[in-house]
């Protein structure tokens, strides 16, 4: 009469399910981790860029950015930051709407509904913001270039982030020189803590809509190329060559 060894059954099922356990805690650690790396900058991990309020040079625009602390244009702390979420005030007698402050969820459909309500209709926008979010900042432009708004920047003041988008809108862009206009990596997900492929679709469905909307404002969407390689808590400062390039501002006639 020969032994018989009894061995365990083994449950597949089971393992495939550790498995997929396993690659999705992977998939978090790493993208946990680029979080850390690109997005939130923790002291010791890669190069720090300078600060804001030095000044800019070709080949040397990125710099520091915190939205709360953004200086206009390379010049001192304000001594009052920038406004929470857009503010809408009437200058130059009616003429013009100033837009100042971050650009919050909800800020797109409450401007657009101040700006319908003027009476006279301003011929444009002056605008002076740290930027937030995109998707307001992409219905408002749209917005502006309905109503056949101007747009513009003045002396000192600052287009960071998402405001560029609206900048893109005017029907005529006017950028001093010492103003400033800068972009850098946006979030377009709730939560970078999803399966990468969710991530992923999140991200090319954001950077298409934008590369679509500067398309229609007549914008060269070849400066999203900055925009992509610098990370959300830093900024790439355009040059005034470069916003004549990617046409947010004509080149002099004759050149």
């Amino acid at each position: 009469m020969s032994d018989t060894v009894n061995t365990p059954k083994r449950n597949p099922i089971g393992r495939v399910l550790m498995w997929v356990l396993i690659f999705q805690l992977g998939l978090a650690v790493l993208l946990f981790w680029g979080d850390l790396r690109d997005g939130l900058r923790l002291p010791g991990f890669g190069p720090r860029a300078p600060e804001l309020t030095e000044p800019v040079r070709p080949g040397d625009q990125t710099r520091r950015f915190r939205p709360d602390r953004a200086p206009p244009g390379g010049q001192p702390m304000p001594s009052s930051p920038l406004p929470d979420r857009l503010t809408l005030t009437v200058v130059e007698g009616g003429q013009r709407a100033l837009l100042e402050g971050g650009i919050v969820p909800g800020d797109a459909e409450r401007i657009e509904k101040q700006l319908a309500e003027l009476d006279p209709k301003p011929q444009g926008v002056i605008l002076n913001s740290p930027g937030g979010s995109v998707q307001d900042a992409l219905l408002l432009g749209r917005y502006l270039r309905d109503a056949d708004l101007t747009t513009a920047l003045r002396s000192g003041d600052i287009c960071y982030s998402a405001c560029p988008y609206l900048l893109a809108a005017g029907t005529n862009r006017t950028i001093p020189d010492d103003a400033s206009v800068g972009v850098h990596q946006h979030y377009f997900g709730e939560s970078t803590l999803l399966p990468a492929f969710v991530a992923v679709e999140d991200i090319q469905r954001g950077q298409g809509e934008v590369m679509a909307y500067l398309d229609d404002m007549g914008i060269d969407p070849l400066v999203m190329q900055h925009a992509l390689v610098t990370p959300p808590d830093e900024i790439y400062v355009l040059l005034p060559q470069e916003l004549e390039r990617y046409r947010f501002i004509e080149k002099p006639s004759g050149s």
